[in-house]
């Protein structure tokens, strides 16, 4: 079963592996991330990335089959 779920379509309302879910240890980074980190430095986290994206030059992606 472990090889035919897909996390992000099969696990919306929480894990069907249990403790057999391979992304297991990322679930409890995230969640001491979230306990430890306030909303405001969330927030802060968040709009520095924004700012990031927002004035990095456009990738241009060029098909091979042209």
């Amino acid at each position: 079963m472990e090889n035919t779920v897909n996390c992000k379509v099969d696990c919306v309302d929480g894990c069907v592996l249990d403790d057999r879910c391979p992304h297991k240890e990322y679930a409890a980074e995230a969640s001491k991330f979230i306990e430890d980190t306030s909303l405001d430095k969330m927030i802060e986290i968040a709009e520095i990335a924004r700012m990031k994206k927002l004035t990095e030059p456009p990738k241009w992606v060029i098909p091979e089959d042209i």
